[in-house]
């Protein structure tokens, strides 16, 4: 009795990997082989960069909330440490859209804590 082989499974497969594949340049778009390792190693950077996104926001908020504590005469470290003590529960993201789009609001806050 021959083999069977399960053809359209895997016609499915390779059309599946072959359509994220899409775009790639050259060989990688449209050859079995290649696209397969393109598209995972494509997967590995978009999983280990959802991570990074993250570590990079946190710093452009840091940024952000320091340059906006520099016009108050304030480090950012001492502004963290007076918001602490100060018992204000405003995270870095909220403090630098502050900071960015209302300096109304975000004085408010540098007063309270100073």
């Amino acid at each position: 009795m021959p083999r069977s082989v399960n053809a359209v499974a895997s016609r499915a497969r390779r059309k599946k990997v072959l359509k994220l594949a899409k775009g790639y340049f050259g060989r990688r778009k449209n050859v079995w082989t290649v696209a397969k390792n393109a598209v995972e190693k494509g997967l590995q950077y978009a999983y280990r960069d959802r991570k990074v996104k993250k570590r990079n926001f946190r710093a452009l908020w840091i940024q952000r909330i320091n340059a906006g504590v520099r016009q108050y005469g304030l480090s950012y470290s001492t502004f963290i440490g007076k918001l602490a003590k100060a018992n204000v529960t405003l995270n870095r993201k909220v403090l630098a859209d502050l900071a960015m789009n209302h300096p109304e609001a975000f004085k408010a806050v540098v007063e309270k804590v100073k």
